[in-house]
């Protein structure tokens, strides 16, 4: 069975509890962690002599690592409360960034950490916290791929650009001989395993040393001879390379605290994008906080005096009724997130159940009926259900859809418009999973928006060398028949399908829908080789006459 990229991954890490102990300041019994890990909001799994087992969301990447947990389970248990604050001293350290770099991978995150006193557990721990954050929080090194290099080995300042495969040589690490771009991804067992991150790009990024040696190829392998870190490496370069400098720049800060944590000192590194950013950014953001909206949410009543107190024991600050949020809490993005914190800080046991004076007799929607009953058919006939964001990129919406609901002060061109179709959304799983073998067959059931309404619509698309017009009409016939409705259908143009091979789906003699083959421009912008054959069903408008 394909399997497909999913929003969020749950993680398993295991963290070795002496370690754990000695960075809290204190041991803790067995029987107390089975208790106050769960109410700090994670699952533990399991809990033996040498090590914790949790099992984590990557909403929280900072407690991917003995340093991060320790920091949260310290301040919870009321051991070092309140905001740590975290500095990075000025340097000379620069790495400048190629503008060919555009097209390929355009951003690095990067920072210095000197005095590191390494063991062979602790060279461990790091490799797993950048292991843990590929894994989750950088999607598979989708989003953003970390590297850790050994100062002494390096020449500054570092280059950051893209090369011809043919051009790049270097012996990868764990490697005993040099190899080519090329070659890398063909016979290196990492190589291959992220090669589907560079298929289609002509150029490869590449870090460069003063001295013109390669340090890594993100977001696939680092240097054997500039790349490794070993127990006599006390200083460190750290880069995080992807796509949205904010995002790297917050995985940054996970790392460099946590690096801190164990005792290094932090240096900044200039990166030039024509002009300098100074980085890492690690002051703490600031966050209005209304304790009347707080009280709405937990349905209780706080002190003022509280609130300090509470939010210290979650790891924040707080001045003039604004919470101070550490740079490592990459989870925090709304005041309702901080609600949630406070309620975790409070006690979830505090809180008095109360059964709402309603009477009521529970059933099902009638619209999650149909939904049920079109899901279930589609599993049926071997389509994989995918869920996406409501919110989406404006150049991938645009070409299906005329009219985008903008979002105001996105902070992310990723994310900087609903989605107005779910056609859009399912193309770009399906580039995210060319890797993968085909047929592939997918669909969604979501809410789409357009100016003024939000719909209900249910999507399928369907890739393989052979997909056309007559397999995406027999799996729509089969879907509307299972909703009891007799479909027809007639020939029209409908963006981002192929003219001649496209047709308005009808029930009761109103349009509720369209089926095609995607065209060949939108098979090229999301980057697919293969035909790619959609359906689109308004289901408020099928629920009308079911």
């Amino acid at each position: 069975m394909t399997s497909y990229t999913v929003c969020f991954i749950m993680t398993t890490v295991e963290l070795n509890k002496k370690e754990v102990f000695r960075l809290v300041g204190k041991t803790i019994s067995d029987k107390v962690l089975g208790e106050r890990i769960p109410m700090l909001g994670f699952s533990l799994e399991a809990l033996d002599k040498n090590t914790i087992t949790l099992e984590v969301l990557p909403n929280r990447p900072d407690v991917l690592s003995e340093p991060g947990f320790a920091r949260a389970l310290s301040a919870f248990m009321g051991v070092k409360t309140g905001l740590r604050e975290y500095t990075a001293k000025n340097s000379k350290y620069k790495v400048i960034v190629n503008k060919n770099l555009k097209d390929v991978r355009p951003h690095t995150a990067c920072a210095v950490v000197k005095n590191l006193r390494l063991d062979e557990q602790n060279i461990k721990d790091i490799i797993n916290l950048q292991e843990k954050l590929h894994v989750t929080f950088c999607r598979n090194r989708k989003k953003a791929a970390i590297g850790i290099y050994p100062m002494e080995k390096i020449t500054w300042p570092i280059r950051f650009e893209a090369r011809r495969p043919s051009e790049i040589r270097f012996v990868p690490l764990d490697g005993d001989v040099e190899l080519n771009g090329f070659d890398i991804l063909e016979f290196h067992p990492t190589g291959r395993e992220f090669k589907h991150l560079l298929d289609g790009l002509r150029m490869y990024p590449v870090f460069v040393d003063a001295n013109k040696r390669i340090l890594s190829m993100p977001p696939v392998i680092n240097s054997e001879d500039v790349g490794k870190v070993t127990i006599e490496t006390k200083d460190v370069f750290i880069e995080v390379s992807g796509f949205d400098l904010e995002y790297l720049s917050s995985c940054l800060n996970v790392i460099v605290t946590a690096l801190a944590d164990l005792g290094g000192d932090i240096y900044s590194v200039d990166v030039a994008y024509g002009k300098n950013i100074r980085m890492p950014d690690l002051k703490p953001k600031m966050m209005k906080l209304d304790v009347s909206y707080a009280e709405k949410m937990l349905g209780t009543r706080l002190q003022r005096a509280q609130i300090p107190k509470l939010l210290a024991r979650m790891g924040f600050g707080y001045k003039n009724n604004k919470a101070l949020v550490p740079s490592y809490r990459t989870d925090i993005l709304h005041p309702i997130d901080i609600v949630e914190d406070l309620a975790i800080a409070y006690g979830y046991e505090r809180f008095t159940p109360e059964i709402p004076n309603i009477a009521t007799i529970g059933e099902e929607d009638r619209f999650s009926k149909l939904f049920t009953r079109a899901a279930n058919l589609l599993v049926g006939l071997g389509i994989t259900e995918v869920s996406t964001h409501h919110l989406s990129k404006k150049e991938l919406q645009e070409g299906f859809v005329s009219e985008l609901v903008d979002v105001e002060n996105s902070v992310s061109d990723e994310h900087n418009v609903l989605r107005g179709s779910l056609v859009p959304s399912l193309l770009h799983v399906l580039t995210n999973n060319k890797h993968h073998e085909y047929p592939q067959k997918i669909f969604e059931v979501g809410t789409v928006f357009n100016a003024g309404n939000e719909n209900l619509q249910l999507s399928a698309a369907l890739t393989h060398a052979a997909a056309n017009f007559t397999e995406i009409k027999q799996v729509c016939e089969a879907v509307l028949s299972n909703l009891g409705l007799q479909a027809s259908y007639k020939e029209r143009e409908s963006a981002g399908f192929v003219v001649g091979r496209t047709a308005g789906v009808f029930a009761q003699g109103k349009e509720i829908g369209i089926i095609g083959e995607v065209h060949p421009a939108m098979l090229e912008k999301f980057g697919l080789e293969m035909p790619v054959a959609a359906l689109t069903i308004d289901m408020k408008k099928a629920g009308s006459f079911c």
